[in-house]
């Protein structure tokens, strides 16, 4: 069974989870050096009867696993958004990411979807850990700012957004259609949802049967392609653009 919780590392991590109506912080660990430095944080943790612990430096650092602790661990409790909960809101811009495996790739588009404004992000069975402690860093906060769900399954997700009314989008180095010709076009200012495929082996062939299209970005110099998180910024960046023209 997947545990329910997860670690937060740091102060300013913490405070993106104690303003996150989606997470409870369930306990906090903390040096007293922290405590003196973070005293405002830890007094909103007190009046949501947060329980405190003070330990040792050495404790702390057996805790997380960063490599400079900043004196401050919480457990986190994982949010019980649903793939439901995130259609039945009227979405105009979802990320699914198929079978991602690298976390900061992962954490990364979670961070670009929040700042182009998408409405959830949403993680297929197979992918990395989305609240594994170097996911969430790579997030810098942006996994407390909108919806995330995890393990599901791919095909069902894909056919929920179409009958929700997103057109899917699929990303592939060989799609048969071409962003700026989407963009020209004027085919992104419609709901969409952004298929992101696994580092290695890209999109499976179920979603490249589901998806409206499989489209590929155009490489104007001599690189073979750009990462995932690179291509996730440049998809949501364009939808974004075109739908709030």
């Amino acid at each position: 069974m997947a545990a329910s919780a997860f670690l937060v590392e740091g102060p300013h991590a913490l405070a993106e989870a104690l303003g996150s109506p989606a997470h409870e912080v369930r306990e906090i660990f903390t040096t007293e050096a922290a405590a003196e430095r973070d005293t405002s944080l830890l007094e909103k943790a007190r009046g949501r009867d947060v329980v405190i612990r003070l330990v040792t430096e050495q404790v702390l650092a057996s805790l997380g696993d960063t490599v400079t602790p900043q004196g401050v661990v919480a457990v986190v409790g994982k949010p019980t958004t649903t793939v439901a909960s995130v259609m039945s809101g009227a979405p105009r811009l979802v990320v699914l990411l198929e079978a991602v495996g690298d976390p900061g790739n992962a954490g990364t588009a979670i961070r670009t979807a929040d700042a182009a404004g998408a409405d959830a992000v949403i993680a297929t069975r197979g992918s990395v850990d989305l609240w594994s402690g170097k996911c969430v860093r790579a997030t810098a906060g942006s996994g407390f700012h909108l919806p995330v769900v995890a393990d599901v399954e791919t095909v069902p997700v894909v056919e929920g957004a179409r009958a929700s009314g997103l057109q899917v989008f699929a990303t592939a180095a060989d799609g048969g259609c071409d962003l700026d010709q989407l963009i020209d076009d004027g085919e992104l200012a419609a709901p969409t949802m952004w298929v992101f495929g696994n580092e290695a082996h890209g999109v499976s062939a179920e979603v490249r049967a589901a998806a409206d299209r499989v489209v590929r970005l155009p490489i104007y110099g001599a690189a073979e392609s750009l990462n995932l998180a690179a291509t996730a910024a440049v998809c949501l960046y364009a939808s974004a653009r075109a739908q709030r023209r």
